[in-house]
């Protein structure tokens, strides 16, 4: 649910590789797999003996358990300021010989797309300064067409408009996202490329055939050069998703989290796999729904808890509370909304100077808003609260006279949807934990390492060294790009 999203570090936890590329037949037929093989180690260096134990274990571990973890990190771009984009984004490489595309990072769509050489109406140029790419299927040898009776085209139907256009036998898609923007295409079967860390010492080339959207059509803000990106990773629940994709084929746990950096030029963490943290707080997902849903029960602003009927927050299908990386600010159910503006004006009215700056509720302030500004409470279920410091619901207008004024971020939402996006979830550890149906979070720095652990499975790293007994993790060494 792109409206927008700072560099952060992309990490996976992966199973140890096999690499299987594919090549069309003398005959030009459909794509046959074969298996290129290589020597692990080059035969004329000497290779510590630590380092081969490590990797005979993962060898040993894949065989007796099916799986070996291993972590894979995207480098990734961005900022979650609204006036420099307001949008993270990653590089995946996709395609033989495989191609970069820059595509955003987001918790509320499903599917990965990128732009078709086909798409005579996308974007040419990105105000982000990088250069924009176009898949070309004819030029990948491992590229396949999704046909009409591939599986695959008929379980799309909550998520896109799925059809057979103009009698062919091309399965194509048509996805609307909330900020009224749009893509149309065809899927596509191909090689997704990324280099999995058996331990610190040990890094291989790993690569998974995934299903994605080559799209042809893009409307709405996805058409606009400003921010145009090549592309979109959707990590929703959906079957057609990176998350469920790769772990359906075993390559990952299905759980993934993020840490986003909300100071400075942006940064964090994203990865396949659960981050450790001690004073983790769960909210039960909210059942058979299309996005990350959670129950938003109530909403305090200081030690008040605000009036609002618990009718506004309850899940339906045009309304409900969504987690978002997708979206930049954060938005309200018209409810809540206005006795939220209301308690921050009447908590800081003596001390401010409220101004109204294009419709948006502000304030001049002459000191820290961290002195004058109560905390806020989001209350969920599972006894699971969200503490947000003023800088999380606050964010700097344009400059007025008498200066540049703090805003309210929290938005009036126009369909009754609460949505979370980056600015409340910034600086804190969020854990999407599909196999338990629950979200976590936690307050942290983002610029720090974090603890990604593995314990879904039997053989993990510690320090470096495997490990079959009790809560274990693998601590990130993999530095944040954006960090000096």
């Amino acid at each position: 649910m792109p409206v927008n999203t700072g560099g952060v570090l992309l990490i996976v936890l992966l199973v140890a590789i096999t690499v299987t590329p594919a090549v069309c037949d003398d005959r030009g037929q459909s794509p046959v797999r074969v298996l290129t093989l290589a020597r692990a180690f080059p035969a004329n260096k000497s290779v510590e003996l630590d380092i081969l134990k490590a990797r005979d274990h993962v060898r040993h571990a894949r065989i007796l358990q099916g799986f070996a973890g291993g972590v894979v990190d995207f480098n990734v771009f961005g900022t979650s300021d609204p006036y420099y984009g307001g949008l993270y984004f990653t590089k995946v490489k996709l395609g033989t010989p495989p191609k970069e595309f820059n595509v955003q990072i987001d918790t509320g769509s499903d599917i990965l797309w990128v732009s078709c050489s086909s798409c005579s109406d996308c974007p040419g140029s990105s105000g982000f300064g990088i250069p924009l790419n176009f898949f070309d299927v004819a030029s990948s040898r491992t590229a396949s067409m999704v046909s009409c009776s591939d599986s695959v085209c008929s379980s799309n139907i909550k998520i896109a408009d799925a059809s057979c256009s103009n009698g062919g036998d091309l399965c194509s898609y048509e996805f609307h996202y909330a900020d009224d923007s749009g893509t149309s295409g065809h899927y596509i079967n191909d090689l997704l490329y990324f280099d999995t860390v058996i331990n610190p010492s040990m890094i291989a080339n790993s690569s998974a055939f995934i299903t994605f959207g080559c799209s042809t059509y893009q409307s709405g803000g996805l058409a606009k050069s400003d921010k145009a990106m090549d592309g979109i990773i959707g990590f929703g629940q959906h079957r057609l998703s990176v998350i469920s994709q790769l772990s359906a084929q075993g390559i990952t746990p299905k759980v993934f989290s993020h840490c986003l950096r909300g100071d400075g030029n942006g940064g964090g963490k994203l990865v396949l796999g659960e981050i450790l943290a001690p004073t983790m707080v769960y909210s039960p997902l909210v059942p058979s729904q299309l996005h990350y849903n959670l129950e938003l029960q109530s909403i305090a602003v200081g030690e008040q808890l605000l009036p609002i009927d618990t009718s506004a927050f309850a899940t339906s299908d045009n309304q409900g509370t969504i987690v978002d990386s997708g979206t930049t600010l954060t938005y309200l159910a018209p409810q809540a909304y206005y006795a939220f503006v209301d308690a921050i004006n009447a908590a800081v009215s003596q001390l401010v100077t409220p101004i109204i700056s294009k419709d948006t509720q502000c304030y001049l302030v002459t000191s820290s808003v961290a002195m004058i500004f109560p905390k806020v409470s989001l209350n969920f279920a599972g006894d699971a609260s969200m503490i947000l410091k003023p800088e999380k619901y606050l964010v700097l207008g344009d400059p007025v006279d008498g200066g540049v004024p703090w805003c309210i971020g929290f938005q009036k939402s126009l369909n009754g949807i609460t949505v979370l996006g980056d600015l409340v979830l910034k600086d804190k550890i969020f854990v999407y934990d599909l196999s338990r149906n629950r979200i976590g979070w936690t307050d942290y720095d983002c610029s720090a390492d974090v603890n990604v652990s593995i314990k879904s499975y039997s053989n993990e790293f510690v320090n470096g060294h495997l490990n079959g007994e009790e809560d274990r993790f693998f601590p990130s060494s993999i530095p944040d790009p954006t960090r000096s």
